[in-house]
C-alpha cells in the first residue's frame, strides 16, 4: 500500500465524523468545516494557544507595550469585542467554552490575529497606523476570530503533519484504528499561514459577525483600500497568503447583500432600544 492511499484512507475516514451547526438561515453561506481538523484535539491546540498569548503579554510586558486595562484604545477594543463575541457561537458552538481575551500591544506591526480559544491580540501598528474606524476595526476583528470559529489551525496542522509523516507511521495509525488526535499542534500559531481558501472564509464570516454586532460591513472596503495605500497595492505582510487587495474588496462587495440587512436590522433594534452605537 502505498504513501498516497494510507493517506486518502486516514482522510475519508474522518468524513462521516463532520457534524458542524445548521447554517444560519440568513447571512453568509459556509460549508461545513474541514473533517481532517479533527486529527488535532482542539483541547489542546487551545492549551498551547493559551500559553503562547501569556508568553506573549509577559515579553510585550517587559517591553512596557501592553496597553494597560484603562488604556483608551484598549477599552475601546474589548467593547468591540464584547459586542462580536456574542454572535461567535452561531459558526461554533465551542465558543461559548472559550475563555476570551483581548489585548493591544503597541508595536509599529500592521498586525492581528485571533487563536484557537478566542486569544485576541491587535498592534498598534494596525488600529492607529491606519485610524481605523470603529467600524473598520469591528472587520478586522470579526475576520481574525473568524480564524478560530472555523477552526482554521487545526486543518492547517493536519494538513502540513500528514505531508510529513511517513506511509509506515501512517499506516500503524490506520491499522490501529486511532486516527482521532493522532496530531499535535507543534509550531507557533503566531505565524502559522493560512491558506487563500481560509482567508476568504475568515473575510466572509467576519463580515456577518461585524454585522450582527451592529457594525457598517461596508467598512470591509475602506479598510482595504487603507491596507493597500499603506502596503502600496500590496497585501500586509501577516497577510501574505491572502489574495490582492482588489480581489478582497470584490468578494466583500459581492458579499454585502448577504449581510447588509442584518447590520440594518440590528441597528433598527438598537435605535428602538435607545442604544446608541458608535
Amino acid at each position: 500500500m502505498n504513501r498516497g492511499t494510507i493517506i486518502a484512507l486516514v482522510v475519508c475516514s474522518f468524513l462521516p465524523l463532520a457534524h458542524a451547526a445548521p447554517e444560519p438561515r440568513e447571512g453568509v453561506k459556509v460549508g461545513q468545516p474541514s473533517a481532517m481538523r479533527k486529527l488535532v484535539p482542539a483541547e489542546g491546540l487551545e492549551r498551547q494557544a493559551t500559553q503562547e498569548f501569556s508568553q506573549l503579554k509577559q515579553q510585550a510586558a517587559a517591553k512596557k507595550a501592553l496597553a494597560p486595562d484603562d488604556h483608551p484604545q484598549m477599552r475601546r477594543l474589548r467593547q468591540i469585542a464584547a459586542r462580536i463575541i456574542p454572535h461567535a457561537a452561531r459558526f461554533n458552538a465551542r465558543a461559548q467554552q472559550w475563555q476570551w481575551e483581548v489585548v493591544l500591544i503597541g508595536a509599529q506591526q500592521v498586525n492581528a490575529f485571533c487563536m484557537p480559544g478566542g486569544k485576541i491580540a491587535v498592534f498598534s501598528g494596525l488600529l492607529l497606523g491606519l485610524q481605523l474606524t470603529d467600524d473598520e476595526a469591528a472587520v478586522v476583528m470579526g475576520h481574525e476570530i473568524a480564524h478560530a470559529l472555523r477552526e482554521h489551525a487545526r486543518e492547517r496542522i493536519a494538513k502540513t503533519e500528514l505531508t510529513r509523516l511517513g506511509a509506515s507511521l501512517l499506516s500503524e495509525f490506520v491499522g490501529g484504528g486511532k486516527y482521532s488526535g493522532v496530531f499535535s499542534a507543534g509550531g507557533q500559531l503566531m505565524t502559522l499561514k493560512f491558506s487563500r481558501d481560509d482567508e476568504t472564509e475568515a473575510d466572509t464570516v467576519g463580515l456577518e459577525l461585524a454585522a450582527r454586532a451592529g457594525y457598517d460591513p461596508r467598512a470591509g472596503v475602506t479598510l482595504w483600500k487603507k491596507m493597500m495605500s499603506a502596503n502600496k497595492g500590496a497585501p500586509p505582510q501577516w497577510l501574505s497568503t491572502h489574495p490582492s487587495g482588489n480581489n478582497r474588496i470584490e468578494e466583500i462587495e459581492r458579499h454585502l447583500p448577504d449581510v447588509m440587512p442584518i447590520y440594518e436590522r440590528t441597528k433598527s433594534q438598537s435605535r428602538q432600544d435607545g442604544v446608541v452605537q458608535r
